[in-house]
């Protein structure tokens, strides 16, 4: 539910406030929670709200590390969807310890030792961490183009300069910056070849989506009033409704289906290791799903296994309580990720904060539906968790064909307007392309030849005057009256 505060003040402020508030939220929480107690208040309520929330103020602002490397964007989201359903294994490791010491390392102990993670992002933040959040690869790529343009090199303050020389040193100077821009941000970019390979996968991802760009450049309240917002917000409170009453009532569950108390014991034992082992070990399969089938593919997916998932739920047998969780460590992480993707394809990054934001943050009001769950389950069907879950399976069933059926219609919408685009911009440049041959062939001329005369004078002085005359040609040439009318 704080997704969306949380969204708000990273937006504003920077991943660095957001670390801060997640250091003083984590050390509350845990102090709460060592002391639970010893305080005149129900602390381990607030222990667990505060930890809640600052690891949510921790988990998000880190997806902009992302960016630092954007050759291996993919790989590094990857590892921090990996690790926030790994993280369930701190947990797991404390129960089995309890048990072990008989009790002796208890909450006072764990917590406390859990302070140590706090102190941790706080140093990181401090002395590692960036401030503000880095630069994506299309705000990087607009940075090497205009570091690539020689023609930056000559401002109008150089008319201000009386000296030849001085105007020739100032322009020299521009050039050794950009030179060492361009080096910098070939460093995070790759070569150009890279850089080519690169804009051909995402141009590959993006036509295999078949919605993206749907939404785009739309306010985000009526992007939010869109069939598109809302059948996936609908799907997504009831699958994390679903998500939650399962993982609360596991135990409850398979002891009623089983009648034994001690087979219930092993599924559990087994579900506290394959969710965090889950997590990691998908990270490979959910980025190959996402990079390489379309958003209506992930979908219908998804929908299946969800169903899948229902049916073995109601199962009361001993296998099938194996495979209810083998699907659920997969399907969990695969859904929280294929949301992220999904609202970045058809919403938009412009309001990507504020719509992931607003879905997680009604999605988390679905939580208080928890209690109702196990309220029908013991009242209405004796105990028998069985009707409960085939009853979500099929209203997860009819909400998600219904999602599915929006987007394979939506999508062709999407496609056919996105191909008529296509060709009127086609037949605008072969209409353009004769008049505007000769001057845009002058005009680079001039750019490749300002530079060949600026690399000439830094070995031959004789030849510095050239270069004014060089580059004032190419702003000339630039600003012909005719070529900014055949613009407009």
């Amino acid at each position: 539910m704080g997704a969306l505060a949380v969204g708000t003040i990273l937006d504003r402020y920077g991943p660095r406030v957001c670390g801060y508030i997640s250091v003083v939220l984590l050390v509350a929480g845990s102090l709460c929670m060592a002391f639970s107690m010893s305080l005149p208040f129900d602390a381990l309520l607030l222990g667990n709200f505060s930890l809640a929330l600052g690891g949510t103020f921790v988990f998000l602002p880190f997806f902009h590390l992302s960016n630092a490397f954007p050759q291996y964007s993919g790989l590094i989201l990857s590892c921090i969807t990996g690790a926030f359903d790994a993280s369930a294994a701190f947990f797991v490791l404390f129960r089995r310890t309890y048990f072990a010491t008989n009790g002796r390392f208890g909450l006072r102990e764990f917590f406390l030792l859990y302070l140590t993670v706090p102190a941790f992002i706080l140093v990181a933040q401090l002395f590692i961490m960036p401030a503000r959040s880095y630069d994506t690869r299309t705000e990087l790529e607009v940075k090497m183009e205009i570091a690539e343009d020689p023609a930056n090199d000559v401002h109008d303050s150089d008319d201000e300069l009386s000296d030849e020389a001085e105007i020739w040193k100032a322009r020299i100077d521009r050039s050794s910056m950009r030179k060492a821009s361009i080096a910098s941000l070939q460093q995070v970019l790759g070569t150009q070849e890279q850089r080519l390979e690169h804009e051909k996968k995402e141009e590959e991802i993006k036509i295999a989506s078949g919605v993206w760009g749907a939404l785009h450049g739309m306010p985000a309240y009526k992007q939010m009033q869109t069939p598109w917002f809302i059948l996936i917000t609908i799907f997504t409170v009831l699958q994390m409704s679903r998500f939650n009453f399962f993982i609360a009532t596991l135990w409850s569950q398979y002891d009623y289906m089983l009648q034994d108390p001690n087979l219930a014991t092993k599924i559990n034992d087994f579900f506290d290791l394959a969710l965090p082992i889950g997590g990691i070990l998908t990270v490979p399969f959910i980025g190959a799903v996402l990079d390489n089938l379309s958003t209506l593919a992930v979908l219908s997916l998804i929908v299946l296994l969800s169903t899948v998932y229902g049916v073995l739920q109601a199962t009361p047998t001993y296998w099938a309580g194996y495979g209810t969780i083998c699907i659920f460590v997969v399907l969990r992480p695969l859904y929280y990720s294929a949301i992220s993707d999904y609202t970045a394809k058809v919403f938009g990054f412009q309001t990507f904060g504020t719509v992931y934001g607003a879905i997680a943050c009604i999605a988390g009001l679905g939580v208080f539906s928890q209690s109702g769950l196990q309220a029908l389950v013991h009242s209405v069907f004796q105990e028998d968790p069985g009707p409960m879950n085939l009853w979500l399976a099929g209203i997860g069933l009819i909400i998600g064909v219904s999602l599915v059926l929006y987007v394979d219609m939506q999508g062709r919408r999407v496609r056919m307007e996105a191909s008529a685009e296509a060709d009127e911009y086609e037949r605008r440049s072969v209409r353009r392309g004769s008049r505007r041959a000769s001057r845009s062939s002058t005009i680079r001329d001039s750019v490749i030849r300002d530079s060949v005369i600026r690399e000439t004078a830094l070995l031959d002085p004789e030849r510095r005057p050239l270069l004014n005359r060089g580059l004032s040609t190419v702003r000339e040439s630039a600003d012909e009256p005719g070529e900014r009318e055949d613009e407009d």
